[in-house]
């Protein structure tokens, strides 16, 4: 398979390392100073595109994929008050697009965990749940994905909790 890596950063030199590994290509590699290269006629050469990028720059870099019929991996965490868009111009296109706030397989046990130790919690009264992030110093965005999404599963299952905004919960009185 022929692979798009749109962010070569930590994340994005990871994944080549894996690919190689694993016998694919990488046909492109965009980074900030060769923007300009991530286009149609350069995505059409690849088979899938993985986006590991920035919250300011992951929809239009998702939108171009979709535009280049392109299959679509992101990882990018920060964006999703636009998620809605990017679903939609997906099905518009009939493009595919896969996303997770976190890939790790240990992590997504730790989500299911969470969703049902949540609902366990919310029958128990006099206990409360709450969430301290602590992130490798080279974190661009906080609270991580990951982070927001264990808040949400909990927020979904713990009837004690309510959204007051994108982060915040506060417990029922």
């Amino acid at each position: 398979m022929k692979i798009a890596l749109i962010g070569y950063g930590k994340m994005g030199k990871a994944i080549e390392e894996i690919a190689l590994q694993k016998g694919h290509t990488i046909g492109l590699k965009i980074d900030l100073g060769n923007i300009a290269d991530l286009n149609i006629q350069n995505l059409q050469k690849c088979d899938v595109a993985i986006e590991f990028t920035h919250p300011d720059s992951v929809v239009k870099n998702l939108l171009t994929c979709f535009d280049a019929n392109i299959p679509v991996v992101c990882g990018s965490t920060g964006w999703l008050q636009h998620l809605g868009e990017v679903k939609n111009k997906c099905i518009e296109l009939n493009g595919s697009f896969l996303y997770a706030s976190n890939f790790s397989i240990g992590v997504n046990i730790f989500f299911e965990l969470n969703k049902y130790l949540s609902k366990m919690m919310n029958r128990q009264k006099g206990y409360d749940v709450s969430i301290e992030e602590i992130h490798h110093t080279q974190k661009k965005d906080a609270p991580s994905g990951t982070a927001i999404s264990l808040a949400e599963q909990i927020i979904g299952k713990y009837t004690c909790k309510k959204k007051l905004d994108k982060y915040i919960t506060a417990e029922c009185k």
